[in-house]
């Protein structure tokens, strides 16, 4: 549906001719009398809510001054309502046509800027909801609440952070407790281990007749004696 873009095209060509023969304060105001910027305006605001109606807003991707209308027109829908007509209308010339209309919806009325350039070409379309001062109030109420709810949840939970901090020392003191109750486990664990070793390698070998006797004639080589009858050994103890 290429009806926004004919629209557009038929009153651009309009506006032409009318700068061509018009007076001169016609020219003036670039050829456009009020008249016409607001049958214009008019046929612009119904031709977007036709599509927007129609769900036909993605054929316009292209151009992105269109699509931007139109995407900020839906929006407005929601809280305006129903497009039902044209109320008012205001068109400023400076620097091209600014054109101020208020639209009534069927729940809130609504400010349509329509803005074009010197050469009459679409600058920009944006769709305002008008809301009463009671719900202009409420919103900023709700604003501010929602504001001050922040602030204060973050506050909070600064203030438990910190209080927090108290609990960090025990909390490492009781895993220091840990670990040194645990140490002192093993080092009891590895002391039995040494006594039991020391008192294995402290069994008596006296009993064993051929280490005595070996031992005897070493003892008895080492002195200058023929003989080992004159040594007794009466204990032998394994050390490490």
């Amino acid at each position: 549906m290429k009806k926004l873009l004919l629209v557009l095209g038929m009153i651009t060509c309009m506006f032409g001719l009318t700068a061509c023969g018009g007076t001169v304060e016609e020219v003036d105001n670039y050829g456009v009398t009020e008249e016409q910027a607001f049958e214009y305006a008019d046929g612009l605001i119904d031709t977007m809510n036709q599509i927007v109606l129609a769900g036909q807003m993605e054929q316009y991707e292209s151009d992105n001054v269109i699509y931007t209308a139109l995407t900020n027109y839906e929006k407005a829908l929601v809280d305006m309502g129903d497009y039902q007509s044209v109320t008012d209308h205001e068109i400023i010339y400076d620097d091209g046509i600014l054109m101020n209309v208020t639209i009534q919806g069927s729940l809130r009325p609504a400010n349509v800027e329509i803005m074009l350039d010197e050469e009459l070409a679409l600058l920009s379309i944006s769709t305002n909801v008008v809301y009463t001062f009671g719900e202009t109030m409420t919103k900023a109420a709700l604003n501010t609440l929602m504001g001050m709810g922040t602030v204060f949840a973050v506050l909070i939970l600064i203030i438990i952070l910190i209080s927090s901090f108290s609990f960090i020392p025990k909390i490492q003191e009781a895993f220091s407790g840990k670990k040194e109750e645990k140490k002192d486990t093993t080092d009891k664990v590895v002391e039995q281990i040494i006594k039991k070793e020391e008192i294995t390698y402290s069994e008596d070998l006296s009993d064993d007749a051929e280490l005595v006797a070996v031992i005897a004639a070493a003892i008895a080589a080492y002195e200058g004696s023929g003989s080992a009858s004159g040594y007794v050994v009466r204990s032998l103890k394994r050390r490490k």
